[in-house]
């Protein structure tokens, strides 16, 4: 990697490249220039160049980037080369729909455990793993490996269970809780805020008519 200072925004962009690429090996494409590229992700093939620039580039002028070695590389930049094991805070409606989508979807994540504090929860399973107790966090993390937690509880919850991750070592958090969690810098939070989502496109239906005058 040639620039360790790299921007979020280009961090953001990684994965939709990813995802691209996945779908051009689909296709049985060998290799694409980055104008070619350019034309199906609707960003600039400058960009595109610049963007990759930053971990090697990766492409040949007048060649262009052979897809299955991009489509690695950059698996490999975001760290998809290796299992990245995850518990989750949380077995009500949103952390379920949440376990049975992150195990059917092939991308090296492993949902290790659920927890949750309701007795009604404690003991079911969600894509055959048993929610645990909270009280037994501490316990688990302490005897086992946990690279990512996942919050989908009340915000009100939220920085009590954060806290506790911290202390016991986890250094990434995937919030799904809608409120801001206040941690040391070491720690990398993403935050997922849906009616944030929802509401950004309820502004953009609502003045429809005002862009299209524009």
């Amino acid at each position: 990697m040639k620039d360790s200072n790299i921007s979020r925004a280009i961090i953001n962009r990684l994965p939709r490249y990813y995802r691209y690429l996945e779908e051009l090996k689909a296709e049985g494409t060998e290799r694409i220039s980055s104008q070619e590229l350019s034309k199906r992700m609707g960003v600039t093939a400058s960009q595109i160049r610049q963007d990759l620039n930053h971990f090697g580039g990766f492409g040949q002028q007048g060649y262009g980037y052979k897809v299955d070695l991009l489509y690695r590389e950059i698996g490999r930049i975001l760290g998809l080369d290796e299992p990245k094991y995850m518990i989750q805070i949380g077995a009500g409606n949103l952390g379920q729909a949440l376990t049975n989508y992150i195990s059917q979807v092939n991308r090296g994540f492993v949902i290790e455990s659920v927890f949750d504090k309701d007795p009604g929860r404690i003991g079911m399973k969600v894509q055959g793993i048993e929610v645990r107790d909270i009280a037994e966090l501490e316990s688990y993390i302490a005897s086992h490996k946990v690279d990512i937690a996942v919050l989908t509880i009340p915000k009100d919850q939220a920085p009590e269970i954060t806290d506790r991750l911290i202390g016991c070592g986890v250094s990434a958090i995937w919030n799904f809780s809608h409120t801001d969690l206040s941690v040391p810098a070491d720690v990398a939070v993403e935050n997922v805020y849906l009616n944030e989502s929802l509401m950004g496109l309820s502004y953009r239906v609502t003045h429809k008519n005002e862009t299209e005058l524009e």
